[in-house]
């Protein structure tokens, strides 16, 4: 009996035995020819070269410079003559590398298992590194390697468009593995916002390789690919547009009306591009951002300003939705009292009596004052939001700034603190806490201008694919609206054509007809002891108004918008006036508008 359960557990064991070889040796066999397959078999990931940015015309705005990287074979490290002797090569014949800080690099990424040339040096241009070609080639372990680096052929222009890219940080590659292989991202503007089309599809390649890694053969290979971005952007116009400002601080935009498409766009001071793809000194760094004008701050969609008398116009379309009629009016002596507290017009001596149409063609603070009280900011702001303030634009630079309509709910939210009588009559203005972008000062104008919800672009096409589609939408005004902006756009035409325009002189010798509006937006209060107020020019800098024009050209037949902001550029007339005049007569110059006899 013994021999028997004896007999019959070596059967068990030799049959559990040999099922076990049968399945390692048949049924299984797929999937460890599959294992071996990815053991000998590795995929290699190719980095895309980037995109490039073009003007309208094919004028190149971002490019990549042609250059060559430097490699030395692995495994050197206990090797140090060797080692040193390569490294000797490459620093005596480029004096601006450091031979400690390669030498730390290569020992950093050498290990035993690793077969590949190990990167020591990122990028040489090629006109630099040609002549030394041949004697770094003659060195078997120093590997030439083809490369871009990103150039800006522009520097500084449209600097706040087209952005720059940087070297990708480690929450980069986190977010965006291909960042890993390309090594940099775009950081800001264009090169930002469309960074997933521009920095393209990794390519990769698969190869055998042996127990030791090292490469048997090529199995198959896919390129990497990229599509380059052509913007609306005009260089030709961008130029004028940043020589017309010169040096003085704030933001242009140039916006067609058919699509939004933008022509040119300027945050002024600009900044050169180019120092940042590599890294930016410390110096460099502290000299931009301690810069009183704020160089780096994108005023087009970052600067947070009040929009003084430009918003009069929407204001007006305020009161017309809540029961104020064209025709009312009021006697405008210069100042309004409202709690024992005067509330100035711009004009000490007042404007008589005033209806809508004068009050936007003279700028009278009296009659926005008067009827703001009358229907109340709870009436007032939906309308505002709706024309575009408090919302972002949709334009294509990343984060767009929404600014601030100022309401009660705000206020409580914010301070937790009730709304008081007399910030309505400051907001009717523009002033108080209402802060705009200028991208929504040039989309409200352009709304006005066409009745439609134009959306400001700078997108013209992607790899010449001209099906992006920015139509204007017929959604922005009601009935009433529609039917009132003839009137508005009237009041407009007068302030640059009628004698008692607040912006007539600068548009007297102009080849076309235009329609605009004036803005002046203080920065600092004014005390109400203050008898006579002190002229802009006699004030510090920093305590000047900002200074706002905003247009369209031509007047009958809207093409075209031009709004200007000068920081603490005083009047709005005599700092805007000027600019805005002389980017219209170059659209004028450069075709994008006919000649016309004026009305």
């Amino acid at each position: 009996m013994r021999m028997r359960i004896v007999f019959a557990i070596m059967f068990a064991f030799w049959a559990a035995l040999l099922t076990r070889i049968y399945h390692l040796s048949v049924n299984s066999n797929e999937y460890y020819e599959e294992i071996a397959e990815q053991n000998a078999i590795k995929t290699q990931n190719i980095a895309p070269i980037r995109g490039l940015i073009f003007d309208t015309k094919d004028r190149p705005l971002a490019v990549n410079r042609l250059g060559f990287s430097l490699a030395i074979a692995p495994h050197l490290s206990k090797k140090d003559a060797i080692l040193d002797n390569e490294i000797s090569t490459i620093t005596e014949i480029f004096t601006d590398l450091n031979a400690t800080k390669i030498k730390r690099e290569y020992k950093k990424n050498d290990s035993l298992y690793n077969q590949e040339f190990i990167s020591v040096v990122d990028f040489i241009e090629y006109d630099k590194f040609l002549p030394y070609f041949t004697i770094l080639s003659q060195h078997e372990n120093i590997k030439i390697i083809s490369t871009s680096k990103r150039h800006y052929p522009y520097g500084s222009l449209a600097s706040h468009v087209v952005g720059y890219v940087g070297r990708a940080n480690q929450q980069d590659m986190d977010n965006d593995p291909l960042t890993k292989l390309t090594n940099h991202i775009g950081r800001t503007g264009i090169e930002r916002y469309y960074n997933s089309i521009l920095q393209g599809v990794a390519g990769n390649r698969r190869i055998k390789v042996n127990a030791l890694n090292e490469e048997l053969e090529q199995v198959s290979h896919t390129s990497p690919s990229s599509q380059n971005i052509k913007l609306s952007i005009d260089l030709e116009l961008q130029q004028f547009v940043t020589d017309v400002f010169g040096k003085e601080a704030g933001a242009v935009v140039v916006m067609s009306l058919k699509d939004g498409a933008i022509l040119a766009a300027g945050s002024f001071p600009e900044y050169d591009l180019n120092p940042f793809v590599t890294g930016i000194s410390k110096t460099q760094w502290d000299k931009l951002i301690t810069d009183i004008n704020h160089p780096f701050t994108n005023k087009l969609v970052n600067g947070l300003y009040p929009p003084g008398s430009v918003v009069k116009m929407s204001m007006a379309m305020a009161f017309l939705n809540n029961g104020v009629k064209r025709t009312d009016g009021y006697f405008c002596s210069g100042s309004y009292e409202l709690g024992g507290r005067k509330f100035r017009c711009w004009n000490a001596y007042g404007h008589g009596f005033v209806d809508m149409n004068k009050a936007i063609r003279e700028s009278c603070d009296d009659y926005f004052y008067k009827n703001s009280q009358k229907i109340g900011i709870d009436a007032i702001v939906p309308i505002l939001e709706r024309h575009g303030y408090g919302v972002k634009t949709g334009v294509d630079l990343p984060n767009e700034f929404i600014g601030v309509v100022p309401s009660r709910e705000w206020k409580m939210r914010k301070y937790s603190k009730a709304w008081y009588q007399g910030e309505t009559l400051n907001t009717s203005i523009g002033q108080g806490n209402f802060l705009v972008t200028p991208m929504q000062i040039a989309r409200n104008t352009a709304m006005i201008a066409t009745g439609l919800d134009v959306v400001p672009h700078f997108l013209s096409s992607i790899d010449d694919n001209k099906s992006v589609n920015f139509a204007p939408s017929d959604t922005i005004f009601n009935d009433l609206e529609k039917a009132t902006l003839p009137y508005i756009r009237n009041a407009m035409y007068e302030v640059a054509n009628h004698q008692r325009g607040t912006a007539r002189r600068y548009f007297e010798d102009l080849n076309v007809t235009v329609a605009v509006k004036t803005g002046t937006a203080q920065t600092s209060g004014i005390s109400q002891s203050e008898v006579k107020r002190m002229r802009e020019e006699d004030m510090e800098y920093l305590k000047r108004s900002h200074a706002w024009m905003t247009s369209y050209a031509p007047y009958e037949n809207p093409q075209y918008v031009v709004t200007v902001l000068v920081e603490h550029g005083g009047g709005g007339g005599s700092a805007a006036g000027p600019k805005v005049a002389k980017i219209i007569s170059k659209l004028v110059e450069m075709g994008y508008i006919k000649k016309q006899s004026r009305r």
